[in-house]
């Protein structure tokens, strides 16, 4: 039922169904052993995220005659977080960026591919020079794990994948410098962050904008997991991100090709709100998205998502059942 594809920490953690309850794992090899608030030393997991104690764990996940250990595989692991505030970084991979202006994702229709490509570049360019992260901010209540289906809503034929980077927070930030931030991440995570393309930009009034409430945030759009690795095992500076449709590979970059890397994102966001332990920050999408392809989500549709040492995550798609 679950995998380890791809994850090559000496542990990380889980969170997995048992029965009706969800519960808090140790992943060690293929195994994984549920984790009480004495093994923790705190009351759950963003109580632990705050301090983050992983010699603590290093000690479990080395015992292994203590009880408890089963089979990754026997297991349904569900999101290995519990975000109360989500927060999204967009427009960071510069050829996402450039693909999405040049395939017609713009407010500007006058411009050519090759005049929308070159528009996009140079604008890119001033940007990470010069410019400062762009955030918006999801819903908790959309992140689920591999164990939830995507169900496709039928008010559209564009939903559309961004398979990204997470980062976990783990001691609070608030106003917190480029220099200090990386002491506040507790670890990574894999999100695909679905979006709704005819959505994003408003048609009964441009002057409006972006609307990110519609475009991103029906049940189910982001799917997260299945492993919070511990981030001394994870090299944010050149983790490729992969994302393949049906076995087909779609999404190919790297984060080297971040304009705002992990400290930039995390002191930018804690300049308005504190980040809270448990919180995600995803960190933008490489270039590859349906928009590019011409190529959508559709019922059947199996995505696996995979960033370098996180593991590997499955989304299934399905059509939305209509209520009535």
């Amino acid at each position: 039922m679950a995998h380890i594809d791809g994850l090559t920490a000496p542990y990380a953690l889980a969170r997995y169904r048992d029965g009706e309850q969800v519960r808090l794992g140790l992943v060690a090899g293929d195994r994984i052993r549920p984790l009480s608030a004495d093994d923790l030393g705190a009351a759950d997991l963003n109580a632990f995220l705050a301090t983050a104690d992983w010699a603590r764990l290093e000690r479990l996940a080395a015992d292994g005659d203590a009880g408890g250990w089963m089979p990754v595989a026997d297991v349904m692991l569900t999101a290995p977080v519990e975000p109360r505030q989500v927060l999204q970084a967009g427009a960071n991979y510069r050829e996402h960026v450039i693909q999405l202006v040049a395939a017609g994702l713009t407010q500007d229709g006058s411009r050519t591919p090759e005049e929308a490509r070159a528009f996009a570049a140079e604008m890119m360019d001033k940007r990470a020079a010069h410019g400062d992260p762009y955030f918006f901010i999801g819903l908790p209540a959309c992140v689920v794990g591999d164990d939830v289906d995507l169900a496709l809503p039928p008010y559209s034929a564009v939903h559309d994948w961004e398979l990204e980077l997470a980062i976990v927070i783990g001691a609070p930030a608030f106003r917190v410098s480029r220099e200090e931030a990386l002491a506040h991440v507790a670890g990574y995570t894999i999100v695909n962050d679905i979006t709704t393309r005819d959505l994003v930009f408003r048609k009964d009034m441009k002057e409006i904008g972006t609307d990110w409430y519609r475009a991103k945030n029906a049940p189910g759009f982001l799917p997260t997991g299945p492993f919070l690795v511990p981030a001394q095992f994870v090299d944010v500076d050149a983790a490729t991100v992969e994302l393949k449709l049906n076995g087909e590979t779609k999404q190919n970059g790297s984060t080297s090709d971040l304009l705002f890397g992990v400290a930039a994102l995390i002191s930018g966001a804690s300049e308005t709100m504190p980040l809270l332990p448990g919180d995600i920050l995803l960190t933008g999408s490489p270039a590859g998205n349906g928009q590019h392809w011409k190529r959508f989500l559709q019922d059947g549709d199996v995505m696996t998502g995979s960033i370098t040492g996180l593991g590997t995550q499955t989304v299934r798609c399905i059509a939305e059942q209509d209520a009535s």
